[in-house]
């Protein structure tokens, strides 16, 4: 029966493209038998089974190759490489974020001449530009990593309050700050805002736009680094005056349960929000009380989606929009052979109906960084019904973010290395979690930080 199945699978997935991949992109040389681990940072046991349904199609059709999946906490990631990477036993290929992947090219244990080739057989110009800029290395042309899907983060608010309210939306310094103290009502157990405060990843994908809409960087153009700047500063306290307004305790994505129970009229999320909005049975998890002591649970609100707006820019000195975009990596091997097998899997990957079959695993959370596929009625027909909740037009706006992409990791078009080492290291969260949960003055706290960063320069 399993062999059925997957038969079936290869049919459903391959037969369109007729061996063909995806704009172009020709089928690496490989030879067999060989065997290598996929590491991925999807771990959620529903989209492992999805992935392992791709690989078991490949796999089906190339029986010389094995290849064996591999969950691995985003957070865990970079520790996990560098061990496997002093034992060498190194996988063949990763999937985790661009900032995560460039950290890995940094230490020089990447295969980015078997990345850029396999861009280049897509084809530069069909990926959406700011994605690939994210992955460039130092030189022009060649990538650390290849992008593969990616999302947009901003400010998703209550426009129904906000219109009751009189406020306007929450695009500035001046306007988001004003609607977090209007609506913080901590007796009435309602909240303003909701930044990151955790020393983990979510609180710097917070902070990343709100520095860099006041002109504030890690670096300058010429690879110095500038962190304790006033410009920073400014946006650190600017950013430690929000979460005043946040719920009680460190907080994480987690507390977008507040959202979802009526009790927080804004929050930084990500596209991946998308789905909880609309429909009820996703939004379930946040609809009960197990995990917030002061959340009892409420019942599903089916008008929240139309009655929530989207900010995906922040404008102070500047207009500042923030965005990550997941890659796929090959590591260096001493056996061709492996690197040629993961070439031609990654090259299956983004056939039209494979990469759809992946991305449909999050829909509005995994957006296409090819353009082609964007646009693709297969796409757009997500088997949730999610994008009908907001339309065609609506969700190519928000896809089309991904041309705009900034990160501390860019000054000037130059790729400076460090900044994702420092990102992965995540200094600025703890920065922020000393400051926000320990107390510790604005001025210590960022000359630690700034400690910190010049050990990662210095090296």
């Amino acid at each position: 029966m399993k062999k059925i199945i997957i038969t079936f699978m290869c049919v459903l997935l391959l037969l369109p493209v007729a061996g063909v991949f995806a704009n172009g992109a020709q089928e690496a040389k490989a030879t067999g038998p060989v065997s290598f681990d996929f590491w991925t940072t999807e771990t959620q046991s529903d989209r492992m089974a999805t992935i392992q349904v791709l690989i078991d199609t490949f796999t089906a059709l190339n029986p010389d190759v094995t290849i064996n999946l591999v969950a691995v906490d985003e957070n865990d990631m970079a520790a996990n490489v560098q061990t496997a990477a002093a034992a060498g036993t190194l996988p063949g290929m990763f999937e985790a974020g661009a900032e995560t992947a460039v950290a890995f090219g940094a230490d020089n244990i990447l295969d980015t001449d078997a990345a850029t080739r396999i861009i280049k057989g897509i084809g530069e110009d069909k990926y959406y530009a700011g994605t690939l800029k994210l992955l460039e290395t130092s030189n022009k042309g060649t990538y650390y990593a290849l992008p593969y899907h990616g999302w947009i983060q901003g400010i998703w608010y209550r426009t129904d309050w906000f219109k009751e309210a009189g406020l306007k939306p929450p695009a500035t310094w001046e306007d988001t700050l004003k609607a977090a103290k209007y609506f913080y009502k901590p007796d009435e157990n309602q909240y303003g805002i909701l930044v990151g405060t955790k020393a983990e990843g979510y609180t710097e994908q917070c902070f990343t736009p709100i520095a860099m809409s006041n002109e504030a960087s890690l670096f300058d153009k010429d690879g110095k680094l500038i962190f304790n700047s006033p410009n920073m500063k400014e946006a650190v306290e600017y950013y430690a005056d929000l979460a005043k307004y946040n719920p009680p305790g460190p907080q994480t994505w987690r507390a977008r349960d507040y959202y979802l129970q009526g009790k927080l009229a804004m929050f930084y999320y990500s596209t991946y929000i998308m789905d909880d909005l609309a429909l009820q049975d996703v939004a379930a998890g946040s609809l009960t009380g197990k995990n917030f002591e002061n959340l009892k649970g409420s019942s599903f609100d089916p008008d929240l989606v139309k009655n929530t707006g989207f900010a995906p820019i922040m404008t102070k000195k500047q207009p500042a929009g923030f965005g990550v975009v997941v890659a796929l990596g090959l590591f260096k091997q001493k056996d061709p052979a492996v690197t040629a097998a993961a070439e031609k899997f990654i090259n299956y990957l983004y056939t039209q109906n494979a990469y759809i079959t992946f991305l449909h695993m999050a829909p509005g959370g995994m957006n296409p960084v090819l353009k082609s596929i964007a646009t693709n009625p297969l796409f757009q027909n997500d088997p949730k019904g999610i994008f009908k909740h907001y339309g065609p037009e609506k969700m190519a706006e928000i896809i089309q973010g991904l041309n705009s992409i900034e990160t501390f990791s860019i000054v000037g078009g130059k790729r400076i290395e460090a900044a994702s080492q420092i990102s992965a290291k995540q200094i600025i969260p703890q920065m922020m979690y000393k400051i926000t949960q320990e107390g510790m003055d604005v001025d210590k706290a960022m000359d630690w930080a700034n400690s910190e960063m010049e050990k990662i320069t210095n090296n």
